[in-house]
Protein backbone atom coordinates (compact mmCIF):
# COMPACT_ATOMS: atom_id res chain seq x y z
CA UNK A 1 0.00 0.00 0.00
CA UNK A 2 1.66 3.34 -0.99
CA UNK A 3 0.01 6.61 -0.26
CA UNK A 4 1.18 10.24 -2.17
CA UNK A 5 -0.08 12.91 0.33
CA UNK A 6 0.71 16.95 -0.36
CA UNK A 7 1.43 19.60 1.83
CA UNK A 8 2.68 23.18 2.14
CA UNK A 9 4.35 23.02 4.98
CA UNK A 10 8.32 23.33 5.89
CA UNK A 11 10.24 19.73 6.13
CA UNK A 12 10.80 20.99 9.79
CA UNK A 13 7.22 21.07 10.72
CA UNK A 14 6.33 17.42 8.95
CA UNK A 15 8.70 15.79 10.50
CA UNK A 16 7.94 17.80 14.29
CA UNK A 17 4.03 16.81 13.66
CA UNK A 18 4.81 13.36 13.06
CA UNK A 19 7.49 13.01 16.14
CA UNK A 20 4.10 14.62 18.20
CA UNK A 21 1.34 11.92 16.68
CA UNK A 22 3.62 9.18 15.85
CA UNK A 23 1.56 7.05 19.25
CA UNK A 24 -1.86 7.69 16.87
CA UNK A 25 -0.90 5.31 14.01
CA UNK A 26 -2.39 2.62 16.00
CA UNK A 27 -5.81 4.14 15.13
CA UNK A 28 -5.24 4.01 11.30
CA UNK A 29 -6.11 0.06 12.25
CA UNK A 30 -9.17 -1.52 13.38
CA UNK A 31 -9.94 -0.68 17.37
CA UNK A 32 -7.57 -2.01 19.63
CA UNK A 33 -5.84 -4.98 16.58
CA UNK A 34 -2.19 -3.63 16.26
CA UNK A 35 0.60 -2.58 17.74
CA UNK A 36 2.80 -0.18 16.32
CA UNK A 37 6.50 1.04 16.84
CA UNK A 38 8.23 3.49 15.10
CA UNK A 39 11.77 4.66 14.65
CA UNK A 40 13.85 7.50 12.79
CA UNK A 41 16.75 5.81 10.93
CA UNK A 42 17.00 9.09 9.44
CA UNK A 43 15.88 12.78 9.57
CA UNK A 44 13.63 12.42 6.77
CA UNK A 45 12.28 8.52 7.26
CA UNK A 46 9.95 7.63 9.96
CA UNK A 47 10.01 3.57 10.15
CA UNK A 48 6.78 1.67 11.16
CA UNK A 49 6.09 -1.54 12.30
CA UNK A 50 2.77 -2.54 12.58
CA UNK A 51 1.70 -5.98 14.44
CA UNK A 52 -1.61 -6.69 13.35
CA UNK A 53 -3.87 -10.24 14.31
CA UNK A 54 -0.49 -12.57 14.31
CA UNK A 55 1.58 -10.36 11.52
CA UNK A 56 4.01 -8.13 11.36
CA UNK A 57 4.08 -5.31 8.70
CA UNK A 58 7.03 -3.14 8.06
CA UNK A 59 6.39 0.59 6.33
CA UNK A 60 7.50 3.73 6.76
CA UNK A 61 6.94 7.56 5.76
CA UNK A 62 9.02 9.58 3.91
CA UNK A 63 9.32 13.36 4.21
CA UNK A 64 9.98 15.11 1.32
CA UNK A 65 9.98 18.95 0.41
CA UNK A 66 6.03 18.83 -0.87
CA UNK A 67 5.13 15.66 -0.03
CA UNK A 68 5.04 13.03 2.41
CA UNK A 69 4.86 8.83 0.95
CA UNK A 70 3.73 6.47 3.13
CA UNK A 71 4.01 3.32 2.46
CA UNK A 72 3.01 -0.36 4.35
CA UNK A 73 3.58 -3.67 2.90
CA UNK A 74 0.04 -5.10 3.88
CA UNK A 75 0.32 -9.22 3.54
CA UNK A 76 -2.36 -10.49 1.60
CA UNK A 77 -4.18 -11.99 4.36
CA UNK A 78 -4.73 -8.77 5.26
CA UNK A 79 -5.95 -7.59 2.21
CA UNK A 80 -9.55 -7.06 2.92
CA UNK A 81 -8.64 -4.48 5.09
CA UNK A 82 -6.61 -2.48 2.53
CA UNK A 83 -9.26 0.28 1.70
CA UNK A 84 -10.07 1.02 5.35
CA UNK A 85 -6.78 1.37 6.27
CA UNK A 86 -5.54 3.61 2.78
CA UNK A 87 -8.81 6.16 3.93
CA UNK A 88 -7.55 6.05 7.50
CA UNK A 89 -4.14 7.27 6.77
CA UNK A 90 -5.05 9.48 4.23
CA UNK A 91 -7.82 10.86 6.68
CA UNK A 92 -5.55 11.42 9.36
CA UNK A 93 -2.11 11.80 8.30
CA UNK A 94 -3.93 14.39 6.09
CA UNK A 95 -5.13 16.09 8.86
CA UNK A 96 -2.19 16.40 10.24
CA UNK A 97 -0.30 18.50 7.55
CA UNK A 98 -3.09 20.78 6.89
CA UNK A 99 -1.50 24.48 8.04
Amino acid sequence: MRVTLPHDLTKDEVRRRMHTHADEIAGFFPAGIAKVTTDWPSEDRMAITAEVMGYTIPGGVDVHDNDVVIEMQLPAMLGMMRGSIEYAVKKEAGRLLTP
